[in-house]
């Protein structure tokens, strides 16, 4: 222990017995080591009080502002909270409050699933947070309802976002009935009493095919998510396939629309069975942001140039998009929009505000150089009639 000089001041416990009084530290003290030299991670609401030669309630009512303090004692709590380098504990302020100020995200990594993409929707999420004081806990283990009663029973989070929704997704009718606020990115087949926000992916798979169209095209096809994501029921490929199908028999396109693998020799063998089945095919929708550079370089070894013989529109990221080459048409997937409004609208449930059932983006098409009128049929509209689809 430190000895005490001459000059030290002495406080009296009960007792009779002594003890020397923190003393102010001057404008030397190096801010955040604590007192004596104990790490700024250790450092007590009881050290602050010291510190300041305040009671402990006194501390915790300025930082709470639960009560009013004079200015002066107010100030000079802070100055030792930031001296000190003090940080309220995080388990103290949740019993407190009864929030934790964290939130969940349920991202299931599963097969089939671009992890780049994910991890914009997952950056989204988090920095939205922080903007509202949250912190994220990130669950990627597939629990299923398990996983979500586990973390609504333990009081670790405020809310949940959540992801990867398939169309009769297991976890939906716990969701409705947990105390915990929540939203999923994604829609099932039954949203009612649900909060969901999505791109719209029926809609994006429409626009794909009224874009191609427009050129003229006449036999298109759509390369969409791995045999796995189908297979799970994902609710974004099945939304995608159903509008694009619904958008070819409607402007009379012959279309065919099937899974897709991500490795170059599927790619390979899916494109080259395509085109032996339909030579006509001048135009490809790639749902698959894996299997974009896969597409683009399998083509020139069938024997097909992009845009000349055959376009090429993506649904995908737009830095996917403009680093391909030629650069790809797109239907953007607003990866950093879709979480951040999933993050606002959890905060406005967890503050007690009215938010819509569903909100779905709309769409946006952006023309790069990947796609142009079919050799055959330059500068001819689409017709409403005679087209088929098929899946």
């Amino acid at each position: 222990m430190a000895r005490r000089s001459a000059g030290t001041p002495v406080a009296r416990q009960a007792g009779g017995a002594s003890v020397p009084r923190q003393p102010a530290r001057g404008p030397g003290t190096r801010q955040g080591a604590g007192p004596a030299g104990k790490r700024a991670d250790m450092v007590t609401i009881a050290d602050v009080a010291r510190h300041a030669g305040v009671a402990v309630s006194t501390v915790s009512y300025v930082l709470s502002g639960k009560r009013a303090i004079s200015a002066s004692t107010r100030e000079r709590v802070l100055s030792s909270v930031r001296v000190l380098g003090y940080h309220p504990n995080a388990g103290a302020r949740a019993l407190a409050s009864r929030r934790a100020n964290v939130i969940a995200l349920v991202l299931p990594l599963r097969s089939g699933m671009h992890l780049p993409v994910l991890m914009q929707f997952a950056t989204a999420v988090v920095t939205t947070a922080r903007r509202f004081d949250h912190d994220v806990l990130l669950m990627t283990a597939d629990e299923g309802p398990t996983g979500l009663r586990r973390i609504a029973a333990s009081a670790m989070v405020d809310g949940i976002v959540l992801m990867d929704v398939e169309m009769h997704d297991v976890r939906v009718p716990l969701l409705r009935d947990l105390e915990r606020p929540s939203v999923l990115i994604g829609f099932p087949a039954e949203p009612a009493g649900l909060t969901c926000v999505d791109l719209d992916f029926y809609r994006a798979g429409q626009v794909c095919v009224e874009h191609l169209a427009g050129l003229g095209h006449r036999r298109i096809a759509l390369l969409g998510a791995p045999a796995v994501v189908y297979d799970r029921d994902t609710g974004f490929a099945h939304r995608t396939r159903a509008g694009f199908v619904e958008a070819a028999a409607r402007y009379g396109v012959e279309a065919v629309a099937q899974p897709c693998e991500e490795n170059f020799e599927a790619v390979h063998r899916e494109l080259a069975g395509l085109l032996e089945r339909h030579p006509d095919l001048s135009g490809l929708v790639v749902h698959n942001e894996a299997a974009v550079g896969q597409v683009l370089a399998a083509l020139p070894l069938l024997g097909r140039r992009v845009p000349t013989d055959v376009s090429v529109l993506a649904i995908c990221p737009d830095e996917v998009a403009d680093r391909a080459n030629p650069a790809l048409t797109s239907v953007l997937i607003p990866a950093e929009e879709v979480g951040r409004q999933a993050v606002t609208l959890l905060m406005r449930k967890l503050a007690g505000e009215p938010v819509p059932d569903a909100t779905l983006l709309d769409p946006r098409l952006t023309v790069r150089a990947s796609t142009a009128p079919p050799p055959a049929v330059l500068g001819t509209g689409p017709t409403t009639t005679g087209g088929s689809a098929r899946v």
